[in-house]
């Protein structure tokens, strides 16, 4: 007999709270974009004045993260919307979507920089280092607010998560100009400058490749990171009358949705005994409750041993 102490969240419950948990993040998210769009428009003003490249770097930084951040928000807008006939998930990928349009656009920025910050290593132009510590401190400050803005609800989803850590990166960018401008300030090494656009793509690029690859899980369909498919297996194997398990998946709808499905063998007599629903409610139940990741979507295909081997495409 097996313990089972994972706390679930019922249906109703989460229903109740999802119109909420909506507008909290569109709201979050309208605030960090606007907050973003004038970290852009203010940067922008810098480089062109300075003619620093880490400024730059920044303000096209700022920019995806404006475009990145408004995507998100038109995320959070569709994905909690009801599923239909010829939607059956509704928007709830959309997140996934958006993460994945997010670190794309992260990825080029990254590359740019770390491209044109190589360029500029042999020949730096003058900086004008007062006027750009001055709109990086501007940057920093915007970034900071943002990220008070977005912290609570970052672990909600990937579209959060995406977005927080792109104001993250962000100010981190903006910390790195500063630290350029005082360098060049202090000692006259206007390469500074060059090398702050390289630490801040140093912070975009993998930070990009890890969302790319936590999106690519889902939307490759892999097994929800923390469930063991053997492990999920031979405990249904475990159940009274099970006798096989073959066709057995496990996926990501969304963030907090993962699914399961599987064709399960019972004994010919189940059939007929009618222990069928008993042993249906306990194999939905394990899946639900026993394991780390809680998997309350179950679909199972309970046959008979002669349904089973008449079937021509199973596999594990």
């Amino acid at each position: 007999m097996h313990h089972h102490d994972h706390g679930l969240t019922s249906s109703a419950e989460t229903s109740a709270e999802t119109p909420d948990r909506a507008r909290s993040q569109r709201r979050r998210l309208g605030i960090a974009c606007a907050i973003t769009l004038g970290i852009v428009l203010a940067q922008a003003l810098g480089a062109w004045v300075t003619g620093s490249l880490a400024l730059l770097t920044d303000a096209v930084h700022s920019l995806t993260d404006s475009i990145g951040l408004g995507v998100a928000l038109i995320a959070a807008g569709l994905m909690y919307r009801a599923a239909t006939a010829q939607r059956t998930w509704g928007f709830r990928r959309v997140e996934i979507l958006a993460g994945l349009i997010q670190a794309t656009l992260l990825l080029g920025v990254g590359t740019y920089a770390a491209v044109e910050g190589i360029s500029r290593l042999g020949a730096p132009p003058v900086i004008l280092h007062l006027e750009l510590l001055l709109f990086g401190a501007a940057g920093l400050a915007g970034n900071v607010i943002s990220l008070l803005v977005l912290a609570s609800g970052r672990k909600a989803n990937l579209n959060m998560r995406a977005a927080f850590l792109e104001v993250s990166a962000d100010a981190l960018g903006s910390l790195s100009v500063m630290i350029a401008a005082v360098v060049i300030w202090t000692t006259g090494w206007q390469q500074a400058d060059a090398v702050a656009a390289l630490a801040i793509a140093a912070l975009i690029i993998p930070r990009a490749v890890l969302l790319l690859r936590e999106t690519a899980r889902v939307l490759l369909e892999f097994t929800p990171r923390g469930l063991d498919l053997e492990k999920v297996r031979a405990h249904m194997l475990a159940q009274d009358h099970v006798q096989g398990v073959h066709d057995l998946h496990a996926s990501t709808v969304a963030t907090g949705l993962p699914v399961i499905s599987a064709h399960v063998v019972l004994d010919d007599a189940c059939f007929r005994d009618g222990c069928v629903p008993e042993t249906l409610n306990r194999l939905k139940t394990c899946v639900a409750e026993h394991f780390d990741v809680a998997v309350e979507h179950s679909t199972f295909q309970l046959e008979p041993r002669s349904i089973s081997a008449a079937e021509t495409h199973t596999h594990a």
